[in-house]
């Protein structure tokens, strides 16, 4: 199971993301080269929110409806129909970080936590949210003049972990309980749109968001549905987005979710009505589609009481159809959508990764073919910069991976290891490299319609060894200066430039750079710093000089050497008026230097 289930909970509200702005400027990392200036909104170099917070929130979300186990909606009576969904109660508001300057297109939220509770704000169900990126984003608003973010939709997926239950009174929620019990999980999908980037809006950093919420199964990725696979096709009269299907045996039933896959009317509005949508299924002999059933997304509250979730009945034939022809979209009468002709898809689970130099990780990746697990399967991994804003192509290698990785079990499961080495310092005052990674089953044509979404963005931290003594002046500065100058807000608390001002926020900081990076009170806030400078900022904090402070140790050069070129991506365009309307990352979108085959082998490179 997981939140394409049965068994689920749909909320809908709005959400607020305060991000900070001025990383995403390459150049606003040289210490040597910025100006206080930049910081002050309106100046090309300061983007649209300058001072953002990093603040990610549930804003006035409320469930919508809810199903039972046997897929009939909630009892009108169980009080899970007139609960909010929220953010804590108990800790900071969550953070929403990029992975890079270069990597602005998976956003993470780190440091979530959810909550259904009552109108007293009783909590009835808390669960933490494993940080995730947004995906699949897409400009879904078809409003003739609208440009930018506010016309961007995309989706988080991921897990509720740490359950806490308070279920006494609610059917369904002792039901769900019941089905995350062999998890300890809840699987949660949302879907975001109409962000509103423009500061002199009483909207400004909020927008729309949709979601659902079922029971975890073991085994089962986190981030995404091992299911049938839906791509919009090129070319078709209206457009669609990429969305996910299951197809369960038992009840005679698609799930299928479209609710990051419909186009609306205007940003965060009401869906456009296109005419008759319809679930169909590719004829084995013909190759015409067959009609599966209808979707009555037109009503004027469809979206907000589904999150875009269907579940579509299926007759014993049309069931049988399915299993093994790809599932299709049409809207007015046009072929919209497709699965893959084959059926098959490959795609790693997690799809964002910081590393140290000497780091191992291994990503668990899933086969499948019409939905059904594949085993035996041989999935190539090829090197793949090509979803980065900034030109990676050139970059010195630094991670290693086997070309093709080991067949996958009977689950159609598998794992990429990736190694992580020094990527010596190659763009200068940006901390490391990035490196993407695109899996394919193997003998697949490089050409070949896939999700350009689909790939992991890895970040290789640069190697971090200090000589001691670590000093304020010979290794911490540049580093906290850096942070001070591309999250300005912190200077609301304290000046992380300033010796003065950080000794005297010691205890403070030794707390936050010791907190895990998932709390929500980390620093940096950005996690933008390797593990390596984290420990030396710690050491420093904690190792006290004779006058019982950190140590400031001698002043540099009073005229400094010439700092090393930020061999970087293009810059962002420099008109204010341009970029406020437009927004981070429809900006990073335009910088992407375009989704390209790679040639076998990628791996061990």
């Amino acid at each position: 199971m997981s939140y394409l289930a049965p068994l689920r909970i749909h909320f809908s509200g709005r959400f607020q993301a305060a991000p900070s702005t001025i990383n995403n400027t390459p150049s606003n990392y040289d210490n040597a080269r910025f100006r206080k200036e930049f910081q002050q909104p309106g100046h090309p170099r300061a983007a649209w929110n300058p001072r953002g917070s990093a603040d990610w929130r549930l804003v006035g979300c409320r469930v919508r409806s809810a199903f039972r186990a046997d897929g009939t909606p909630a009892d009108p009576s169980d009080p899970i129909l007139r609960l909010h969904v929220a953010d804590s109660d108990r800790r900071a508001p969550a953070k929403l970080v990029d992975l890079d300057p270069d990597q602005q297109l998976v956003s993470v939220i780190w440091g979530l936590q959810v909550r259904i509770a009552d109108d007293t704000g009783r909590s009835k169900l808390v669960g933490d949210f494993a940080p995730a990126p947004f995906t699949d984003l897409w400009p879904r608003s078809t409003t003739a003049g609208e440009v930018g973010d506010f016309t961007v939709g995309a989706v988080y997926q991921s897990v509720l972990t740490d359950l806490e239950w308070d279920v006494a009174d609610s059917e369904l929620l002792a039901q769900l309980k019941e089905a995350a019990s062999a998890s300890g999980e809840l699987s949660i999908r949302f879907n975001v749109d109409g962000y509103n980037t423009e500061s002199s809006s009483p909207n400004f950093t909020y927008g729309r968001i949709s979601g659902t919420i079922g029971a975890a199964t073991l085994g089962e990725p986190r981030h995404f549905v091992v299911g049938r696979q839906v791509m919009p096709v090129p070319g078709a009269a209206v457009g669609v987005n990429f969305c996910a299907a299951t197809v369960r045996e038992a009840e005679r039933l698609i799930m299928l979710d479209l609710g990051n896959a419909l186009s609306t009317a205007r940003p965060g509005g009401a869906l456009n009505k296109n005419g008759i949508l319809n679930v169909g299924v590719r004829s084995g002999t013909s190759g015409s589609t067959v009609p599966l059933g209808d979707v009555a997304y037109e009503g004027d509250s469809w979206y907000e009481s589904t999150a875009g979730v269907v579940a579509l009945p299926l007759t014993a034939a049309q069931l049988a159809a399915v299993r093994t022809a790809p599932l299709t979209l049409t809207l007015g009468g046009n072929l919209v959508a497709s699965e893959a002709a084959d059926g098959r898809n490959v795609r790693a689970d997690a799809l964002v990764h910081r590393l140290d130099a000497g780091d191992t990780v291994t990503l668990d990746v899933w086969a499948s073919t019409f939905g059904r697990p594949e085993a035996g399967a041989l999935i190539a991994a090829v090197n793949d910069p090509s979803g980065f804003q900034g030109n990676q192509a050139n970059a010195r290698p630094a991670v290693t991976f086997p070309a093709v990785l080991p067949p996958t079990n009977g689950q159609g499961r598998t794992t990429l290891t990736v190694r992580a080495t020094d990527p010596g310092h190659q763009r200068g005052v940006i901390d490391g490299q990035l490196y993407g990674v695109r899996l394919r089953f193997r003998g697949a044509p490089a050409a070949a319609v896939t999700n350009p979404w689909v790939f992991v963005s890895l970040l290789v931290f640069d190697a971090f060894t200090p000589i001691p003594p670590i000093t304020w002046h010979g290794h911490i500065a540049p580093i906290l200066q850096q942070y001070a100058n591309l999250y300005p807000v912190m200077d609301n608390f304290l000046d992380l430039g300033d010796y003065t001002s950080v000794c005297g926020n010691r205890e403070l900081l030794l707390l936050a750079f010791d907190l895990d990076t998932r709390d929500p009170n980390s620093m940096p806030v950005t996690r933008d710093l390797s593990r390596a400078k984290r420990a030396a900022i710690r050491r420093w904090l904690d190792e006290l000089g004779p006058d019982g402070l950190p140590v400031l140790g001698p002043p540099p050069p009073t005229e400094p050497a010439e700092p090393p070129p930020i061999l970087s991506g293009a810059e962002v365009p420099s008109e204010p008026g341009d970029r406020g309307r437009r927004g981070g990352k429809t900006d990073a979108s335009a910088r992407r230097i375009g989704v390209r085959g790679a040639a076998e082998p990628g791996g061990d490179s």
